[in-house]
């Protein structure tokens, strides 16, 4: 199917959008952003020539960013398309067209989970930002926190199970049919069933420069690689990012280690200059908690929001492209 003509902006529409409140948030977004950019990004998912002509991949975008910006079900984001005239406005849909409803946004929602145009689109963000001269790159926060599935937790599992070479249970018991991505962990002594969120976060700017979402069990260690960009001056993570190997690949490209040591008992005991180190990179990597509080409280992360891995990754590459976007506003001059 083609996609709908929606033209410009009417007499009315500005006429309108004169008298109207205006919502200075959407409008400082929409001058910043270079959205043919990520229109370009978005271009796989165009539909065919066959069948009623579609929206345009850049207006269900955007609808997806105020869906994370305000914390809006399906149902409710119809309604305040069809509602808010600021919302119609960033969405560059004129008066006399019809907003999309809500399956039509999940329908795209799901061609953008099972793609990684979620994750090119944060990418395209990122890059804006980072070519606008706000990520200061002086240091990377490295992080992650659990995720409670979605669904109910299966019964936990006994003892320690063995895991493959993925890192997932090898057991099927522990597994849910109704979502069978998700996983346990134990941590503090706490079972937990779902996943878990990976950030980097620049440490200056607060940007989010990279995320990853995997099952609950897989260690922080083995994401931790991809979330070094390269290009930073120190990185700053907890113990369970420690090893030699990562120390020794730091140093070989000229990156401070800001990670914090750990020991074993049959080790040595710590001397008192790394038990100082530790303390100082507690306050060093203390900004990436807040995130996490944001990213549960606000953009809705405090349990999965769906089913499967690939959907939850697409969401958290959105909710991090929202918060990025949103930062961005903060802190660019004003014209």
């Amino acid at each position: 199917m083609a996609e709908r003509e929606l033209g410009q902006l009417s007499l009315v529409d500005q006429l309108v959008g004169e008298t109207a409140p205006s919502n200075a948030f959407l409008d400082r977004v929409s001058a910043l952003v270079d959205w043919s950019a990520v229109e370009t990004v978005l271009a796989p998912l165009r539909p065919g020539t066959m069948g009623a002509p579609a929206y345009p991949v850049l207006v269900l975008f955007k609808a997806l960013l105020l869906q994370q910006w305000y914390a809006l079900s399906d149902p409710a984001l119809e309604e305040a398309l069809g509602d808010r005239l600021s919302f119609r406005r960033f969405c560059g849909v004129p008066l006399d067209r019809k907003m999309p409803d809500h399956s039509t946004l999940w329908r795209f929602r799901e061609r953008l989970a099972q793609s990684s145009v979620a994750a090119e689109a944060f990418c395209c963000v990122t890059a804006q930002i980072e070519q606008a001269g706000l990520i200061l790159k002086k240091g990377t926060l490295i992080d992650a926190s659990l995720v409670p599935s979605a669904v109910n937790k299966p019964g936990p599992p006994q003892g320690d199970l063995p895991t493959g070479r993925d890192g997932r249970p090898a057991s099927k018991l522990v597994r849910s049919a109704l979502d069978p991505d998700a996983a346990w962990t134990k941590k503090d002594g706490r079972r937990t069933f779902g996943y878990k969120m990976h950030v980097a976060l620049d440490m200056s700017s607060r940007i989010v420069r990279r995320v990853a979402f995997t099952p609950a069990n897989v260690n922080e260690t083995s994401c931790a690689d991809a979330l070094i960009c390269g290009d930073e001056s120190a990185v700053y993570a907890d113990k369970a990012y420690d090893s030699r190997a990562r120390s020794a690949a730091l140093k070989a490209r000229g990156i401070r280690n800001g990670i914090m040591r750990r020991w074993h008992w049959a080790w040595p005991a710590p001397s008192r200059w790394e038990q100082r180190r530790n303390k100082l990179l507690v306050t060093r990597r203390a900004p990436i908690e807040p995130l996490f509080a944001l990213l549960k409280n606000v953009y809705r992360f405090a349990r999965a929001r769906y089913r499967g891995l690939t959907r939850n990754g697409a969401a958290l590459h959105l909710a991090a492209t929202a918060m990025n976007l949103r930062r961005w506003t903060i802190m660019a001059k004003p014209a």
